[in-house]
Order: structure tokens, then C-alpha cells, then sequence
């Protein structure tokens, strides 16, 4: 489920955000004077940036009750940018998923009001007071990418198959000394790929291999009978 960007305002008694220690959270760097623009809106005066093992927290510094998240697994791209074409100032961009409506009209009406609705927020820029850590940020955001890998759907577990098999899950219900012969070098350097598990995929295609097989060591003894008559 995609969350998005949403309003953070736990502290703790020295300001820094409470984290959820007891499901692993972990602090992994501390950031301060950074500044937060969000969307095409102004950027934002300073705070100081938190990244965490699942999320970002930005935590302002002018108001103790404002501040932004964002997990992780909400964070689609996020890239250095220097190009002053592109942005002013060099930032870490980053695009975030969010729940897509079918009133495409709302947004337009959020931005007519004037009331931000940060569910709907698509595009985040952090800019740091000191350009040199945008390398170290990124670093930091790359590592806590790769913490929070993409969930596979249950569905797609369910229905998505690879044609290509292993070379266990292609000996399915065989093991016998007539079927020895198809058993595929077990070897790691020719596994080419994998079934999911499904022995009902790979076990039809085993037989027609094996069927196959036995075809044609049928056409090979008629031919050897033909020669013997001749």
C-alpha cells in the first residue's frame, strides 16, 4: 500500500524524531540545515533531515510542530541535482508515489485553495546548506534503498511464471535410473532460471521432453530394423 509523503511531528525530549526501535528502526544519518521544497512550492526555511533504516524525516527548526516523512518503499527515484537549469540550487530530488484518484480534479482544486494536501505531493527537492554532503546523502539514500526492497503481490507470486527452468525443478518426480539421463548439471553456472516453485509447470514440461526423447529412440530402432532387412 503506497502511503506517501505525511505531517511527522514525534519528538523526543531532545528533538530528534521518535523512532520505531522496537520493528528495527535505526537512525542512520542526521543531516542539519536543510531545506525542504515541496511540489513547485517555495522552498521551505531550514531544518534538520533524519534518515532512518524505512524513512526520511524532515524536522523544522523554526516550528517544533512541523515536519515531514516518507518510507522508503514511497520513494520511486531520488537523484543528485546541480544543473541550475533544472533547480536553483543543488538539492537531492526525489519522486514520490502516491495513491492515484480518479477525480483527477482534486488536485487542481488543492492548488486553488491553497491547502496543502501532502498526499498528493509527487516531487520533493532537499537542499542541503552545505552542497558538499549532497554525495554523502545520496550514498546514505542508495544503502536505505536497498534495506527497503519493492514487496512482490502476492498475485504476481500466484500467476507470473518464468518459462526457464533450474536444474533441481526440472528432475521433478524423477530421481529413477531411467530418467538419469535428463537430469540437468546441477552446477550454479547452469542454473539459467527458475519456475517459482511450480512443480505443476514444470513437471508437463519435463515429460514432453522425455516424450520427446522416446520418439525419436523409436525412429532410431525402426531405422536399425530397415537396415538389418536390407
Amino acid at each position: 500500500m503506497v502511503v506517501g509523503l505525511r505531517e511527522f511531528a514525534l519528538r523526543t525530549g531532545d528533538g530528534s524524531p521518535a523512532l520505531d526501535e522496537s520493528n528495527g528502526e535505526e537512525l542512520m544519518h542526521v543531516q542539519p540545515s536543510v531545506a525542504v521544497a515541496l511540489s513547485d512550492r517555495s522552498v521551505e526555511s531550514p531544518g534538520t533531515l533524519y534518515i532512518t533504516s524505512r524513512k526520511l524525516i524532515w524536522l523544522s527548526d523554526a516550528d517544533v510542530a512541523k515536519g515531514y516523512a516518507v518510507d522508503f518503499l514511497s520513494i520511486s527515484l531520488h537523484a543528485v541535482s546541480r544543473d541550475p537549469q533544472t533547480y536553483p540550487s543543488p538539492c537531492i530530488y526525489t519522486q514520490i508515489e502516491v495513491v492515484e484518484d480518479e477525480d483527477e480534479d482534486d488536485e487542481d482544486d488543492t492548488e486553488s485553495t491553497g491547502v496543502l494536501d501532502l498526499s498528493k505531493i509527487r516531487e520533493m527537492r532537499l537542499v542541503p546548506s552545505d552542497s558538499t554532503q549532497l554525495d554523502t546523502l545520496f550514498d546514505v539514500f542508495c544503502e536505505c534503498a536497498e534495506l527497503n526492497p519493492e514487496p512482490v503481490e502476492e498475485e504476481e507470486e500466484e500467476s507470473g511464471h518464468n518459462w526457464v527452468f533450474s536444474a533441481d525443478q526440472m528432475v521433478v518426480g524423477g530421481g529413477g535410473e531411467e530418467d538419469a539421463e535428463w537430469q540437468i548439471s546441477q552446477s550454479p553456472t547452469s542454473v539459467i532460471g527458475h519456475s517459482n516453485g511450480d512443480e505443476s509447470i514444470a513437471q508437463p514440461m519435463l515429460e514432453l521432453q522425455i516424450n520427446d526423447q522416446r520418439f525419436d529412440d523409436a525412429e532410431e530402432m525402426v531405422h536399425e530394423s530397415e537396415a538389418k532387412d536390407h
